[in-house]
């Protein structure tokens, strides 16, 4: 496989309530070769007490979920800090452009925060709007 599509929230929320579009970019990225990916963080973030908890479990087993490492705290923290912001939404964010920008090339962030999240990965990273 070559490159990487990476979830955030709202894109793993959509895969999980079957969003249309948002499964029409995952079979687009199997089709492409793309690897899949979340972070376990985003995991976290995307759970929501009012989902079916099947089809979030069906969800996640079709990713791959990325840990939050030591390395990748790091890396988050420095793109706070380069942006000069803090906050636990924030670091939500970093956490993901973080894990994107680790990801093997070409890579793509599908997001509702194209702005936020295009800021924090720079060029390096296609940021797409759920």
């Amino acid at each position: 496989m070559s490159g990487t599509l990476v979830l955030d929230c709202d894109g793993l929320s959509k895969v999980v309530l079957r969003d249309r579009m948002a499964m029409a970019r995952l079979a687009q990225a199997r089709v492409d070769g793309l690897r899949v990916v979340a972070s376990a963080a985003t995991l976290v973030e995307a759970r929501d007490p009012r989902m079916n908890q099947a089809r979030f479990d069906w969800a996640a087993s079709r990713l791959v979920i990325e840990p939050v490492t030591r390395e990748l705290a790091r890396s988050a923290s420095k793109l706070l800090a380069e942006n000069r912001w803090h906050g636990h939404q924030r670091a939500m964010d970093a956490i993901v452009a973080a894990t994107a920008l680790a990801a093997p090339s070409p890579r793509i962030l599908l997001t509702s925060d194209p702005q936020d999240l295009g800021l924090l990965c720079g060029p390096g990273v296609r940021v797409v709007k759920t």
